[in-house]
């Protein structure tokens, strides 16, 4: 007995001890049994999911099945071949169902197996924010049914919590709980907020969610495309003309009926943008909050003006900008507002970029060989979505910083390299005189570092900027017509780069009057090679690419904006035959009641040639002819010395020397190749009548502002692209800047401009639109205006 006591006692001992250590390994390894059976309910869950799919499949087969029996003999092949389509999807429904049981049967998981996988962000902010990001339904994940045949099916989900903890059964309950439900992110609360005050959903979504429908497809890219043309009137920019593609009169959402009760929606065609109100505009319009924060610090006023509201208004609801009215007042005002669109798309596109990241990884990590849902296409074939083209280093540098003012007004000490952009892009401004000084216009336009070859990447966190990073990094690029012309390179050279500019969702193009006066040639050639297909697959997810990217048709659902000076007919080209963009456009049309032609303090008659001509190509050669043979003999008299011939078109300038050194005509010549001491030869020749004729173009106008002197009669060969040049040529004819040693007689002065029906913005800008309208009327083919008329 003593021996079995102590055999007892020991035995028990050793018992109580077992009993701890295996309360201490349960207690250790609780976290992974609740891992392990919340990834066998999802698991239970998805094969309930799938179960549902099968008896809703197997139910309409049967009813199938029976219509099937009142039809001929002469569909019984079609009818067959549906049939197999829908044995075989049963059959793949049922090894599905029978792969997720036998995966969740054999997953084991702990605390590090469900964070493999992380979002692909950069840093620490990608980070926090991609874990702050809520689940969406998890039915959704699997795949979208008819919810009320799902409904009727009544199928219920229990959780077994009898061999659980009460702490852990509780966890799971609530975490079950929670999926089922899901919980609204940010952007779904902005998208419901903007469904109620708007009457439509956000902008945002549905243009970059949905393929194009057919008619759609073909209303926007027949040529001309199908449109409805609507006219407004807005407080600030005033008329505007609406061009919105329709196709065919249907209904602006189509549903097309597909397989299993699934529905496949069509992107909406675009509508008619709404006024914001000022005041309000931070309840009315879906703008990040984070953005509607900075925005009064970085405009220094409370609220947005009537041209920013307006603006912004239009550009909120993705559709193509064409602005021509802009001046150096208004100019801020326009960066402003095309900064607070750019950010707003970035920061909404990386958002639904990092949700959608953080649902693909607990779909990977909760089973394996999973297919990404067509839902989780949220990108083009590369990163870069913004480019925003300037003509100066000092645009560029003067929009970063608007960027980070909206981003984050603290931020600036926090940009990477943002020391490196400050050297590179300010300094080396030009030196205006004092005396006799420049037009105000001028010194406003070429004020900062003037540099045209320029190119820089900016990627983009939450509260933070990085400048300077790759162009396959980056979520926004700026860049000049040059710079971007370099890089891409000419056809057979080996260094060629063009596939950043292949999903461009946003593009900006400001003071577009200097790229004119730059070379228009390099903005037409960055046109060319934007949505190009990519030469390399190594910057690219397929599986995350939007279907309508993958179809090529990136051009339909890009916004572009510009904003000019100026309207010309190159600027009206661009925006009618390159912006595609399927919500459509819209464009200011007011006309000019007064031209510039107004501020000619000269009394001098001025003589308006009308050439007829036929067709815009063979009016280049109708001009020259009577430009050589009517216009230019008259001014080759002693009398018609010190004659000016202006002209705009460097093209026409070259056809135009060759021919006056051809036939040996004395003259001199000034465009914006000539050399620095050429130019003050050039200038005392004519001053003194060395020279009979001063060839001179407008280019070197705009980039000198010289004031030519000695200037008695003017031959415009086509009236000047830009209407303020007008009365400032003709105004250098005062009698301050005449030779007083010449024998001509000052009464002998003209002025004389061609043009053709080609020409009517240009002359409209000039001498107003009513009497354009008179001049295109009359049976004359030469009008007079006299004393500012």
């Amino acid at each position: 007995m003593g021996k079995g006591g102590k055999f007892q006692r020991s035995k028990k001992s050793n018992f109580m001890k077992n009993k701890k250590n295996y309360h201490k390994k349960s207690a250790h390894k609780k976290p992974n049994r609740y891992m392990m059976v919340k990834k066998q309910i999802q698991a239970n869950k998805e094969s309930e999911d799938l179960l549902k799919r099968q008896q809703l499949a197997e139910i309409k087969y049967n009813q199938k099945k029976e219509i099937e029996v009142d039809h001929s003999s002469d569909s019984e092949p079609e009818d067959q071949a549906e049939n197999n389509d829908f044995q075989e999807l049963l059959f793949t429904l049922r090894s599905n169902k029978r792969t997720n049981e036998v995966e969740s049967s054999e997953s084991s998981s702990d605390d590090e197996e469900e964070e493999a996988e992380v979002e692909k962000s950069d840093n620490e902010d990608e980070l926090e924010e991609s874990s702050d990001e809520n689940d969406s339904e998890h039915g959704s994940e699997i795949g979208t049914e008819n919810e009320a045949s799902v409904e009727e099916m009544n199928v219920d989900q229990t959780i077994n919590t009898e061999f659980l903890d009460d702490s852990i059964a509780h966890d799971l309950i609530r975490d079950n709980e929670s999926d089922s439900e899901g919980s609204d992110s940010e952007e779904e609360n902005e998208e419901r907020k903007d469904s109620k005050t708007n009457n439509h959903s956000n902008p945002f979504t549905t243009h970059l969610k949905h393929d194009l429908s057919t008619k759609l497809f073909e209303a926007v890219s027949s040529t001309p495309p199908k449109k409805e043309t609507i006219k407004l009137t807005w407080p600030t920019l005033d008329s505007l003309i609406v061009e919105i593609p329709r196709g065919n009169d249907e209904p602006p959402t189509k549903r097309k009926q597909k397989f299993l009760g699934d529905e496949e929606v069509f992107a909406s065609e675009g509508q008619v943008p709404k006024l914001y109100n000022s005041r309000n505009i931070k309840e009315e319009i879906s703008i990040k909050k984070q953005i509607i924060e900075n925005i009064c610090e970085a405009n220094k006023s409370e609220t947005l003006t009537s041209l920013q509201t307006e603006i912004v208004s239009v550009a909120s609801n993705y559709q193509d900008i064409y602005y021509p009215h802009r001046t150096h007042q208004n100019g801020e005002q326009l960066r402003l507002s095309y900064c607070i669109h750019t950010l707003d798309h970035i920061l909404k596109t990386r958002q639904k970029v990092l949700q959608h990241n953080s649902k693909i990884s607990k779909l990977k990590a909760s089973r394996k060989n999973v297919i990404i849902p067509d839902e989780f296409r949220d990108q083009g074939f590369v990163r870069p979505r913004v480019l925003i083209v300037l003509p100066f280093r000092d645009s560029a540098f003067k929009v970063v910083n608007m960027l980070i003012d909206l981003l984050n007004p603290e931020g600036k000490s926090a940009t990477v390299n943002y020391k490196r952009f400050v050297d590179e892009f300010t300094g080396d401004s030009l030196h205006f005189p004092k005396k006799n000084p420049k037009p105000e216009d001028y010194e406003q336009t070429f004020s900062g570092n003037t540099e045209d070859t320029f190119r820089v990447g900016l990627s983009l966190t939450k509260k933070s900027m990085k400048l300077y990073t790759p162009f396959y990094s980056s979520d926004i690029l700026i860049a000049s017509p040059l710079g971007l012309r370099l890089i891409i390179g000419a056809p057979g050279e080996k260094d060629r780069e063009y596939d950043f500019l292949a999903s461009i969702e946003l593009l900006v193009l400001d003071q577009m009057e200097l790229f004119l006066a730059q070379n228009w040639d390099h903005l037409l050639y960055v046109f060319d090679h934007l949505h190009l297909q990519p030469q390399s697959r190594q910057n690219t997810d397929f599986s995350r690419v939007r279907s309508w990217c993958l179809n090529g048709w990136s051009k339909f659902y890009r916004q572009t904006l510009l904003f000019s000076s100026y309207d010309l007919p190159e600027f009206r080209s661009l925006f009618n035959n390159r912006c595609h963009n399927y919500q459509g456009k819209v464009r200011t049309a007011n006309v000019v009641k007064n031209g510039s032609i107004r501020h000619v303090i000269m009394e001098i008659p001025q003589i308006f040639h009308r050439i007829e001509v036929k067709s815009l190509e063979s009016s280049f050669d109708t001009r020259f002819e009577y430009f050589s043979n009517t216009i230019l003999p008259q001014f080759k008299a002693a009398t018609m010395a010190h004659c000016m011939i202006y002209v705009p078109s460097y093209f026409d300038y070259v056809r135009i020397r060759n021919y006056m050194k051809k036939e040996e005509i004395n003259f001199t010549q000034i465009c914006e190749y000539t050399k620095d001491n050429k130019i003050s030869r050039a200038r005392t020749l004519f001053y003194h009548g060395g020279s009979h004729f001063l060839l001179y173009s407008e280019r070197a106008h705009f980039f000198r502002r010289m004031r030519i002197k000695g200037i008695r009669h003017i031959i415009m060969y086509q009236p000047p692209m830009w209407n303020n040049f007008y009365p400032e040529i003709i105004n250098l004819m005062q009698e301050i800047n005449q030779n007083p040693r010449d024998d001509v007689v000052n009464n002998s002065m003209s002025i004389t401009v061609l043009y053709t029906k080609y020409d009517i913005l240009q002359l409209s800008a000039i001498v107003g639109h009513d009497n354009v309208a008179k001049m295109l009327a009359s049976k004359k083919q030469t009008n007079m205006f006299m004393n500012n008329e």
